[in-house]
Order: C-alpha cells, then structure tokens, then sequence
C-alpha cells in the first residue's frame, strides 16, 4: 500500500508538474499578449525614430545644398552684374577712339576755312573727310540704308509725310530722305525718315 501510496504520490507530482508548467505557459502567453501592442509600438517607436532620423540628416543635406546653390547664384549674378555694366561703360569707347581722327579732320577743316578764299579746296578737304567717317563707320558695322526710290516698308522707313507721285511708277515708293537710316550689321540702326508718293 505503500507502494502505491508513492506511485500516487509520485504521480500527482508528475500530474501537479505538468499543470503547473501548463499553467506557467498559460501566464506567459497571457502576459506577451498583453505585452504584444506594447513591443510591437515600441519596435514600431525606434522604426519612426530611426526614418525620422534619416529624414531630418535628408533635410538637412537639402538645405545645405540650397544654399550653397543659392550662394553660388548670386555670386554668379553680381559677377555678370558687374560684366555688363563694364561692358555697357566701354562698349562705344572702341568706336569713340575710331572716330576721333574724323573730329580732328574737322576742326582742321574749319581753321582751313577762315584763311582760304578758294572755296574748291574747302569742299574737297569737306568731301575727303566726309569719306573717312563713312569708311570708319563701315569698319565698325554701320552702313547706310538706300532709300529713294524703293518700295515704302515700315520696318525700314519712319514716314514723315505723303505727297503726291510724281510719276504712276513712284506711287506707294519712297521719293525723298528727309534723313537718312543705318543698318548696324544687318539691324536697323536707325529708321530712315522718308517722303512717301501717294
């Protein structure tokens, strides 16, 4: 009797043993259930700080691009700022310098005239340096505009006035240049102000 005494006693050892394991395992699963939300938005918390983290090193390096290529513009802009105004400030000196010996002519021309009483030779030295200017402005990419006798065009002419054509054949054609137009390398320079025949 003894003997199985024991074996129950062992037994329900055995028997005790295994519902309390069970219910050891039982409590463990209850409290990672109720743990589960928990970790998981913890995991899901260090995920966000991490993405947040690489978010705000991203932002960062965007605006320091930003500005290093804001920086970079604007330093770009007041140079070419600067270019333009130098430019703008010596453009005419190239053909200033060309014209000068014109000027000179001139007055030479003009003291020629208080002493000489041979008109020929005045209008001569007039001719030659009219001449000088025309060439020293050809050189430079002006050129003059023929207008008498072409076909009025507005992009070309500035009518001053209309008359009436002399001729049929003159009729909507420029017959006279009140003052005369320039090209500068194939641009108007200057509109040429022109009498149209009606």
């Amino acid at each position: 009797m003894l003997k199985n005494k024991k074996k129950t006693t062992e037994e329900e050892k055995v028997a005790l043993e295994n519902q309390t394991q069970s219910e050891i395992e039982q409590e463990i699963e209850q409290v990672n259930e109720a743990r589960a939300p928990e970790v998981d938005s913890e995991v899901e918390a260090v995920e966000e700080i991490s993405v947040e983290e690489k978010l705000q090193g991203d932002l960062k390096e965007a605006n320091d691009k930003y500005l290093r290529l804001y920086a970079e513009f604007d330093n770009y802009k007041r140079r070419t700022t600067k270019e333009r105004i130098d430019l703008l400030q010596s453009a005419g000196k190239d053909v200033l310098l060309s014209i000068l010996p014109v000027a000179d002519d001139l007055e030479r021309a003009i003291k020629a005239m208080e002493s000489v009483s041979d008109v020929k030779a005045i209008k001569e030295g007039i001719i030659l340096v009219s001449s000088k200017l025309k060439n020293t402005l050809g050189q430079k990419g002006i050129k003059e505009m023929e207008s008498i006798g072409t076909v009025f065009d507005a992009d070309i002419h500035e009518a001053i006035t209309n008359i009436p054509a002399p001729s049929a054949d003159l009729k909507g054609k420029v017959i006279d240049e009140v003052e005369k137009g320039y090209y500068l390398n194939d641009k108007v320079l200057r509109f040429a102000k022109v009498v149209v025949g009606s």
